[in-house]
């Protein structure tokens, strides 16, 4: 069996940080010690006092496949995402066709097999009317369920209120939710079309898609969580007054569950002058207030994951006037780096984003045996040099988009090694070209 040793690491994990050494035997963790010995069959990665942490599992991504690869690509995008320090991820279901049946889920896992660099989950998509396949569904076919309680494409917006009751009444997996109120963006837009015709300026996207409709929504997900006694994760929230609808406290003893995304941790409305379109998505960046409020309520244990959504579009597409360019961006590449940046600036502290972007989404989706650094579980791992700094350029960008809202900054903190099942799939600023990612095990029901 191979063997590699990682020493003089600091180790992040479970709230500590600790200096040690970690051996993997194979696709496991098999000891971690402050001191380890090593054979002469055994590899030794010096970790150099870098930091040694579980591979952030992304609970939010949209990769495009099947049907919309001309964006992006389950092998491109997973690529990407390891060279990011994401290890695992989990893709939404709208994408083409939808991953709204069971033929099609058991599809999309066949689509995926073989071609992942970083392990694969799917969440399953809601609708107006397939209660039936949702009541039909059992623990590992999918990570979680999907519903779009606002805008969006075809028939994944779930907005009659008996198909939404019979959702969170029978639902045997988590619901994840996606929540703004489509009548109240619809009038706003009225309203921006009459003062400002089809060229609207971005810096209106918060006020079209506000705090009030995402409030009205996230209210009415949360309210039909309880009445049901219901598994509620709210993805990406993006205002101050969404917060008081979520308890703060640990996670273990909820029954609904919050998110943010690095996008809305990073970005506040003063940067669409700058980045304009390329910055479009839904829900909308907001004030500083909110960007403010979010890192608040991570602090607070009010806020439970850190995610991505991950959503390329070409440039071309982004170029659009603002109701042509779609809304979405590509993160996954620059998403652990972002986060040792807010780390840097003392927003964050580093065992709160392990325990948020690594622990949290393997607890709350019952990921079986990663997420943490421990003995026997998957070696999903990720060395970062917190005092290497790099900086995006279009030369370095691999998700298959080929840009980024990121373009010109210099991160703080660089991936060294990304290790997926024990393998090193990243290394020193390269892809090794192993594609090692396997089917994610999620186990967490009603």
């Amino acid at each position: 069996m191979n063997k590699q040793l990682i020493t003089n690491a600091r180790l992040v994990n479970e709230g500590q940080i600790t200096e040690g050494d970690l051996l993997i035997a194979g696709e496991r963790i098999e000891k971690i010690a402050p001191a380890i010995a090593a054979d002469d069959a055994t590899e030794v990665i010096d970790a150099a006092g870098a930091v040694l942490m579980p591979g952030m599992i992304d609970d939010q991504v949209h990769f495009r496949e099947p049907g919309l690869t001309y964006k992006g690509d389950l092998a491109t995008e997973s690529a990407a995402a390891v060279a990011g320090g994401i290890t695992s991820f989990m893709d939404m279901p709208n994408v083409s066709p939808q991953t709204t049946t069971r033929e099609a889920m058991r599809d999309k896992y066949s689509i995926a097999a073989g071609r992942c660099t970083a392990n694969y989950g799917f969440h399953f998509g809601a609708t107006n009317s397939n209660i039936e396949e949702i009541r039909a569904l059992e623990v590992g076919d999918a990570c979680g369920i999907k519903a779009f309680m606002g805008a969006s494409t075809g028939d994944m917006l779930v907005d009659d209120p008996e198909a939404l009751e019979k959702l969170f009444a029978d639902a045997p997996l988590i619901v994840l939710t996606h929540c703004e109120d489509s009548p109240m963006i619809r009038e706003a837009e009225q309203a921006a079309r009459k003062q400002f015709g089809e060229d609207v300026p971005m810096s209106e996207h918060p006020a079209i898609r506000s705090a009030d409709a995402c409030l009205k929504s996230s209210t009415l997900a949360t309210s039909l969580a309880r009445k049901h006694d219901a598994l509620l994760h709210v993805l990406h929230l993006t205002t101050e007054i969404e917060m008081g609808l979520f308890d703060v406290g640990p996670r273990s003893g909820k029954r609904i569950t919050a998110e943010v995304c690095v996008h809305h941790l990073w970005f506040d409305e003063s940067r669409y002058a700058e980045l304009g379109t390329r910055i479009k998505c839904n829900p909308a960046i907001k004030r500083p207030q909110d960007r403010a409020a979010l890192i608040k309520a991570l602090n607070d244990e009010r806020i439970d994951v850190i995610a991505t959504d991950h959503a390329p579009h070409t440039a071309d597409e982004k170029a659009n006037t603002y109701f042509l360019a779609p809304a979405g961006l590509p993160l996954v590449q620059h998403t652990v780096p972002l986060l040792f940046d807010l780390v840097d600036r003392g927003e964050l502290s580093l065992e709160l984003v392990v325990d948020r972007a690594c622990h949290a989404p393997a607890d709350l989706f019952g990921v079986r045996d990663r997420g943490y650094l421990r003995e026997g579980y998957f070696a999903d791992l990720v060395l970062v040099d917190p005092e290497k700094t790099w900086q995006v350029t279009a030369d370095n960008l691999l998700a298959k988009c080929q840009w980024s809202p990121f373009e010109g900054h210099r991160f703080t903190a660089s991936i060294e090694k990304t290790f997926v099942n024990g393998n090193v799939v990243y290394s020193d600023g390269a892809l090794t070209g192993i594609v090692a990612g396997q089917r994610l095990e999620c186990s967490r029901a009603r």
